[in-house]
């Protein structure tokens, strides 16, 4: 198997409906683990320690609920990126991305000739989503 970059995105404590709400935005199949199914006791039991989304399109995307001994900073080192050339395709993920979420710079056409957008969606997340256009 070759390597793999995919994001992997830290949630206070609502790993669980940021995955399942990029389930419905991206599809595919959605798996689910526990600190209490690896043994950890007690009110953080039924948190996130991972969860994996893989997509019939190649896309990966992996989250956990952040322990309290451990820091968050939401947003500060990472935005997920979205490209490519299947418009429609690209302008559905953004539509629901954003919807509930704020758009920092609309999706339309940019000096570079593609369509391109960023939000930030309902759980903190910086998305970006570039339409590549066909080069003549």
């Amino acid at each position: 198997m070759a390597a793999r970059l995919n994001p992997y995105i830290g949630f206070k404590d609502n790993a669980r409906q940021a995955m399942e709400f990029y389930k419905d935005v991206f599809g595919g199949e959605l798996t689910v683990n526990t600190f209490g199914e690896f043994g950890a006791p007690g009110r953080d039991a039924d948190k996130v320690m991972h969860a994996q989304l893989e997509t019939e399109r190649g896309f990966t995307l992996m989250a956990s609920d952040t322990p309290p001994e451990m820091e968050r900073n939401p947003g500060d080192n990472i935005s997920i990126s979205l490209s490519g050339e299947d418009a429609d395709e690209l302008r559905g993920y953004w539509s629901k991305l954003s919807d509930g979420g704020t758009v920092t710079m609309p999706l339309e056409k940019q000096m570079w000739g593609d369509e391109f957008g960023m939000c930030v969606d309902r759980f903190g997340i910086p998305w970006m989503v570039n339409i590549t256009q066909p080069q003549s």
